[in-house]
């Protein structure tokens, strides 16, 4: 039996199929919203959770404890030093392996943790007593290392580092 386009029935079937599509879009819609799209909360415990794998590195580089900074670093880690060399995670491994960078005081200061979903940015100053080969790197530098929760874990994925340079000394030089 045929209904006809101005039966009761038939107007309300049509509502329904109408209303569906644009109730299901409505319904999913806070699902399909992109991190960033959410109210920004800091969470002061991944704040601290930060600071305390910076304490780690901070740690593992002092005592050249390679097993440790291998767990940190993420496998694919990009690190650029103060004199623009870019390392991989192997490639700083090795280094550390190989006892070529030794660092015996490493003091951080004016360290700043900025969160972005699953993206930790940590700016810090660091001074540093150490040597890479027959070089003395001590000195004073601005770095930035970013890490990134995969899997639950953070992991480092990214580090640049900055010598300071002593304005004072440049001033004299002139």
């Amino acid at each position: 039996m045929r209904r006809h386009r101005g039966s009761a029935r038939y107007r309300s079937a049509a509502r329904l199929t109408t209303a569906l599509p644009a109730l299901t879009v409505l319904l999913l819609l806070p699902a399909c919203q992109p991190a960033w799209a959410f109210p920004h909360r800091e969470k002061p415990n991944v704040h601290k959770e930060i600071e305390v794998l910076e304490d780690q590195w901070r740690q593992a580089i002092l005592t050249n404890n390679v097993s440790q900074m291998d767990h940190l670093l993420a496998d694919d880690y990009i690190g650029i030093t103060s004199n623009g060399t870019v390392e991989t995670k192997a490639q700083d491994l090795a280094q550390r392996r190989a006892g070529t960078v030794k660092i015996t005081e490493l003091d951080l200061s004016d360290m700043h943790v900025r969160l972005y979903g699953d993206t930790a940015v940590v700016t810090s100053k660091a001074q540093l007593e150490g040597t890479n080969g027959a070089s003395d790197i001590s000195g004073e530098y601005r770095y930035t290392r970013v890490y990134t929760q995969r899997l639950g874990q953070w992991k480092i994925v990214s580090f640049e580092a900055s010598r300071v340079n002593d304005v004072d000394a440049r001033a004299k030089k002139h």
